[in-house]
């Protein structure tokens, strides 16, 4: 069985840039040439199994590294790019986005910035009657967005936070013992928790230093904001850090970063890193019993799972996303090749929008994309309730899911056959780069591919994609 040949020159030289060494410097500590070495960097050559185990014995790398990062993603979100109208008589074939992506990411996120900032400024000269008047009419990145892709291309997982908050967990005695950690944290610095009877989960005043907590939440939300108010005191230096070091554009984008941030630490202490690595694998990554070994809700333990990419101690690479009842996708991350629509809804032939019509049940799924990749899905509806009659509940579905390969893993692939192609129900990104011709679930045509219409002949849709 042949080897396929690994090329990832850009993950080399950001590796080298990173240990702060030249490439002759670089070059003698792999035990290659100067030549060889800048060659391997340019994509020229394939890295070597030499270079490969020289990586992991020198600096003690996980070599899983050189094979992931950002190329799927930036090809992905380059394809979707491509896909609006303006460049209808412009489309690259994969094979210069994959090579774009691999030799020149830095290229290809400056041309994925540059059609967003084109998109925001389409959007408001649509509106331009109603921004004329306004004196905050001006084309800047959306905050939001911006945050988004911030924890997008640092593959969800950020370390120093992670790192913090399992140090943290530490002070945590025994089942339960991380709220009463969180708890006399807070003590310590002077803050009394009150629990009330309000609408809001968690109000803090700076000045009287008074924490309250709304009593209608669920005990696993309580604690969450106990340790996401942890977060904004007592790791305050670390957030900021962090948040120099990503370069926003402006202060709201900031201050949305920054409760991320504080999300995530909470999240990181309330499921620490080796523990919950273990837990998973222990459990076959059982949503249900992880969630009460951990005290967590089942949407906290399948976000939690699609963080574990600590470098030379990974978990399996899941994808992770939350959608509203209109399809919209409100929380998505993918460490696999399955990307999604940064713009717009899901596949609707993905099992998480059917998650709706069966509350309280997960549903399983095998998926092929049209590369040819084959997933497991995992989908189930959650709710979050307003904690009074009359008060709106909030209705998500949730989806988690990985490549075939690790179905051994998971105790929701038992029964499953999934060695027969025809289990797999197919699924794409979204329907303006979905190659598939005969989707009976098409909203859009494909823009990459020519339309037939006979006018004499009506199927499934008014045309055929050839």
């Amino acid at each position: 069985m042949t080897m396929k040949r690994l090329y990832a020159g850009a993950k080399l030289r950001e590796i080298r840039q990173r240990l702060n060494l030249t490439q002759k410097e670089f070059a003698n500590k792999l035990g290659v040439s100067l030549p060889y070495a800048n060659q391997m960097e340019n994509n020229n050559r394939p890295i070597s199994t030499t270079v490969v185990l020289a990586l992991a014995q020198e600096f003690g790398m996980d070599v899983t590294e050189l094979s992931t990062g950002d190329s799927e993603r930036l090809v992905s979100d380059m394809r979707e790019a491509l896909a609006d109208p303006v460049f209808a008589d412009i489309q690259p074939p994969l094979a210069d986005l994959r090579l774009t992506a691999s030799n020149a990411p830095a290229l290809a996120r400056a041309f994925i910035e540059l059609h967003k900032t084109y998109r925001q400024t389409h959007e408001r000269l649509a509106s331009l009657d109603e921004a004329l008047g306004r004196e905050d009419a001006r084309i800047q990145a959306s905050p939001w967005e911006e945050v988004r892709d911030f924890f997008h291309y640092c593959d969800n997982y950020i370390d120093a936070v992670d790192r913090a908050a399992e140090l943290f967990s530490n002070r945590a005695d025994g089942p339960g013992g991380i709220r009463q950690a969180a708890l006399n944290s807070l003590s310590e610095r002077g803050i009394q928790v009150v629990f009330s009877d309000m609408d809001p989960l968690r109000r803090y005043d700076s000045e009287s230093k008074i924490l309250r907590l709304s009593s209608r939440a669920a005990p696993q939300t309580q604690v969450f904001q106990l340790l996401l108010q942890v977060a904004l005191i007592s790791q305050d230096k670390l957030l900021e850090a962090t948040l120099d070091f990503a370069k926003f554009q402006s202060e709201e984008a900031r201050s949305i970063a920054k409760i991320g941030l504080a999300n995530y630490f909470a999240g990181a202490s309330l499921m620490p890193y080796s523990t919950f690595l273990t837990a998973a694998q222990e459990e076959r990554h059982d949503l249900e019993l992880l969630s009460n070994r951990f005290g967590a809700s089942i949407e906290q333990i399948a976000h939690r799972l699609s963080t574990l990419q600590r470098p030379g101690a990974k978990g399996i690479p899941f994808f992770f996303v939350r959608v509203d009842q209109a399809g919209t996708i409100t929380k998505r991350h993918s460490a696999t090749r399955l990307q999604f629509a940064r713009f717009g809804g899901a596949c609707p032939l993905w099992n998480v929008h059917r998650a709706f019509e069966t509350p309280g049940h997960f549903l399983r799924q095998l998926a092929e994309t049209p590369d040819g990749v084959r997933y497991i899905s995992l989908a189930r509806d959650v709710s979050k309730s307003g904690g009074s009659f009359g008060a709106p509940v909030r209705r998500y579905a949730i989806a988690l899911g990985c490549e075939v390969r690790h179905a051994p893993a998971l105790v929701y692939a038992d029964n499953l056959d999934i060695n027969n192609a025809s289990s797999y129900e197919p699924i794409g990104i979204s329907c303006r780069i979905c190659e598939r011709q005969t989707c009976h679930q098409r909203s859009v045509p494909p823009l990459e591919r020519r339309l037939s219409i006979d006018t004499d002949l009506r199927g499934t849709l008014p045309y055929e994609v050839t």
